[in-house]
């Protein structure tokens, strides 16, 4: 692993190799006169204009693809147009994260006592304090529950609080997304279970049995901050309210059927861990008072700690389950770490922008956020790749992205296909992105990012059918196809 003064440095060093001359005028096509690959296989792949129309995706269509090692950039079409890149930005998220926390870093979530402990009782408070980690779940709950008993706490005399002021509080992620879709919850320094609750519906005589709970594959505690009520009618299929603290859903008793599930995003999470907590503390014996918020972090000892998994780990699972809340909390986490005290998350966003001209020298990137949920966020394809050849240089990110499945005419995954790919894909409606690193045959690696979008297409679906609006599904399978069929071309002219 490398220090962040090397990554810089040799960041800095690779500006050059990556720069596109003219970028006020990009041309819209390869950046060399005329392809000239030996073996003539030129002639044997289709024209980008061609592979672009077959895709009949309207809006925009942008790329670029180059040298992994070398930077040099092979073929580009509008390669400083910035578009929505949607969870490709995971992807620099990933790379500011280790430049600035390191590859050591872990998160820490702790119980704090702010006052003596004498015969198993606590004369003072009892915190339960959240340190951004994104991976706590219900399982690490339990664990710090049985590590109370096991520092000797019995009884606690005080006030029970909980804090999530580590990061800054976000009510949502993306204002523009429906209420219940579970990717867009709450942002705090204290997440449970990416901050989402399980709702379950059992159709039981002429109703319904419900449960919401913070279950995990040992535990499904009953959660009382979020409820869920049925109600008859069509639609909406749900309404949400904050009822006095009280994440208070309604569900459409038409949209059941027989029985369910599904993740539902959580507004109050800080309360919501505590609940969970309080609930596990009495399994051990010790009672606890309701949960009260803390405004600033009480002083105290630490009389129970739970680390997270290192930095790389949380990555890799953020990259492979494009996980928002993780994006979020670890781009919040950075740009505090530089000095930094975002007040929301296009703050942030906003610190990372900065860093990615300074520290990579992108030309332009505008992001409203770290995970690419806002459709409002701008990122050029020569850019993206520029960061990708950079990272590559100093070992960041190629271990942490996924494989990249290639498939057949019928849409199967084609377990030999020549061309091998570790990629970010991203996916809003009518916006499709992927970006990372590609071989053919194990000839020479390239980088490479794809951007489309119709801004005018998404910008017509109405709020409550945002979820799955028409057209979007096979407007998605057509930009998947193009960016299969660029794969092809340039791992056939260039991966040699």
């Amino acid at each position: 692993m490398i220090s962040r003064r090397g990554f810089l440095v040799g960041s800095a060093a690779a500006v050059t190799l990556l720069a596109v001359p003219a970028c006020a005028n990009a041309p819209s096509q390869s950046l060399r006169p005329a392809l000239r690959p030996a073996g003539g296989r030129a002639a044997s792949v289709p024209a980008i204009d061609a592979l672009v129309s077959k895709a009949n995706l309207g809006g925009e269509v942008v790329f670029a693809c180059a040298d992994a090692e070398t930077g040099e950039l092979l073929e580009v079409r509008q390669p400083q147009r910035g578009l929505p890149p949607a969870s490709v930005v995971k992807a620099l998220t990933a790379i500011y994260a280790l430049d600035t926390l390191g590859p050591a870093h872990r998160f820490e979530t702790r119980l704090i006592a702010t006052g003596p402990v004498q015969n198993g009782i606590l004369s003072g408070d009892l915190v339960l304090a959240g340190g951004g980690d994104p991976l706590l779940d219900t399982n690490a709950l339990a664990e710090l529950a049985a590590g109370l008993k096991a520092a000797g706490v019995r009884e606690v005399r005080g006030r029970f609080l909980v804090w999530g002021g580590a990061l800054p509080y976000t009510r949502v992620i993306d204002e523009g997304q429906p209420d219940h879709v579970g990717y867009n919850p709450a942002v705090s320094g204290l997440s449970l279970n990416h901050n989402r609750v399980h709702f379950e519906w059992v159709r039981n005589g002429q109703g319904y049995g419900v449960t919401m709970d913070a279950r995990s594959d040992r535990y499904r505690p009953d959660v009382r901050v979020a409820r869920m009520q049925v109600v008859a009618r069509d639609l909406p299929v749900y309404t949400y309210a904050d009822a006095q603290g009280v994440d208070q859903w309604t569900v459409a008793q038409s949209a059941l059927g027989k029985g369910g599930a599904r993740w539902l995003p959580v507004r109050r999470p800080d309360v919501y861990a505590g609940e969970v907590f309080r609930t596990f503390a009495g399994s051990q014996g010790i009672r606890l008072p309701a949960e009260d918020v803390a405004r600033s972090l009480p002083g105290g000892s630490v009389i129970v700690r739970h680390q997270s998994v290192p930095l790389p780990e949380i990555l890799r699972d953020m990259l492979r389950y494009s996980t928002n809340l993780t994006a979020e909390m670890v781009g919040l986490a950075a740009t505090q770490a530089r000095g930094g005290r975002p007040t929301s998350l296009a703050a942030s966003a906003g610190a990372m922008n900065s860093w990615a001209s300074s520290a990579l020298g992108l030309s332009a990137p505008a992001l409203v956020d770290h995970s690419g949920l806002g459709d409002r966020s701008r990122l050029a394809a020569a850019d993206m790749v520029a960061a990708l050849v950079r990272a590559r240089r100093q070992g960041m990110l190629p271990g942490l992205l996924r494989e990249f499945p290639m498939r057949d005419d019928k849409g199967r995954t084609a377990a030999g296909h020549p061309v091998k790919v570790n990629a970010k894909t991203g996916t809003l409606n009518f916006v499709s992105g992927l970006a990372g690193y590609m071989t053919r045959d194990k000839g020479k690696p390239l980088a490479f990012a794809i951007f489309s979008a119709d801004a005018q297409r998404r910008d017509s679906i109405p709020r409550a059918e945002r979820e799955r609006p028409n057209g979007a599904q096979g407007w998605n399978r057509r930009a998947k196809a193009l960016q299969q069929d660029l794969l092809e071309r340039w791992g056939t002219l260039y991966s040699v």
